[in-house]
């Protein structure tokens, strides 16, 4: 009995290094096979951005649904004033006074500057008296006139002097007319050293102080530039292949377009498109358009670059999904 006990012992330590000994085997046969696996795996810059290959690329689930989709054209354009006069005077004088502060906004016909009116309406009384004497001298022949014509049909004095009369009476009648005319010119003339606004605008930088010398033909002798701000347009250009899409567009409607700010798509202000050129540049390729603006807020200014896009179209009804819910990979 005890010599047996040891021999069972034995036999099941026996059993049990056989079984220990086949896991050991199967462990270093799976590790051998995956090393083999990973050895044969792409590089690391062939994995997908999203993890490593094989593993899960993490996306963004959005519920597709249905609405209407505005097509766009974007471009760069140039804003610029609707209108802008440069102010200058059309007579000559020293001016004696400015009547607007630089950068106010005026009204048209809003007195900016005046000029000294000694000398012009000096002329304009001249003128004034020369008619006057003109018709005094026109009411005599005329009454001469009406005596000759009675003596001549009683046959007391010839034809030939009352036909005389009355040429008299035409000549002094155009004089009359001249100086009448005269009259007006120096009236304008003198109305001219006044100088008013021609239109509703902002005033710029003022280009001359009271006390000068200004001169009708110098062209440098400018008062002040005034640019109308409200409404307001923008100058851009579109491809010669747009034009077409464009053009088919402006005949159905009106076309709105939206300014944008240069380092973001927030809109500045909404328009209309105005005109289409009516000539491709061929250096280019492309086709000018103006678009105008109501610019209430005065966020547009002469001269600055913004970002505009025409809305030419809206597809209606159709299936559209978040920007977010659409990724890129290696392959597209």
């Amino acid at each position: 009995m005890h010599g047996e006990l040891p021999k069972q012992i034995w036999a099941k330590t026996k059993g049990r290094t056989r079984r220990n000994l086949a896991i050991v085997l199967i462990v270093v046969s799976v590790a051998a096979a995956l090393g083999y696996v990973f050895s044969k795996s792409p590089p690391q810059q062939n994995r997908s951005r999203f993890g490593a290959e094989g593993g899960p690329v993490p996306v963004l689930a959005a519920a597709a649904a249905k609405a209407d989709v505005p097509v766009y054209l974007d471009a760069v354009g140039t804003i610029k004033a609707l209108n802008t006069v440069t102010v200058r005077p059309q007579v000559d004088g020293k001016l004696l006074s400015v009547g607007f502060t630089e950068g106010d906004d005026v009204n048209k016909g809003d007195v900016l500057a005046r000029i000294d009116p000694t000398t012009y309406q000096a002329q304009l009384d001249q003128a004034i008296a020369k008619k006057a004497q003109d018709s005094a001298q026109l009411t005599n022949a005329k009454i001469d006139l009406d005596r000759y014509e009675k003596l001549a049909a009683s046959n007391a004095i010839n034809h030939q002097q009352a036909d005389t009369q009355k040429a008299l009476v035409a000549q002094f009648a155009a004089l009359v007319q001249s100086d009448q005319a005269a009259i007006e010119n120096m009236q304008a003339t003198l109305g001219y050293t006044t100088i008013v606004a021609p239109i509703a605008g902002r005033t710029g930088i003022r280009m001359v102080d009271e006390g000068n010398i200004v001169h009708a033909s110098d062209a440098n002798s400018a008062i002040v530039v005034i640019t109308q701000l409200k409404p307001i347009s923008v100058l851009f250009s579109l491809p010669q292949q747009d034009l077409g899409q464009v053009n088919d567009a402006f005949a159905k409607t009106p076309l709105t377009i939206e300014a944008q700010r240069p380092d973001s798509d927030a809109v500045i202000d909404r328009g209309v498109l105005r005109v289409v050129d009516n000539q491709v540049d061929q250096t280019t390729g492309t086709v000018k358009l103006k678009a105008e603006f109501p610019n209430t807020g005065l966020a547009l200014w002469p001269g600055q670059f913004v970002n505009v896009r025409l809305l030419i179209d809206t597809l209606k009804d159709v299936v559209v999904i978040p920007t977010g819910a659409v990724q890129r990979g290696p392959n597209g």
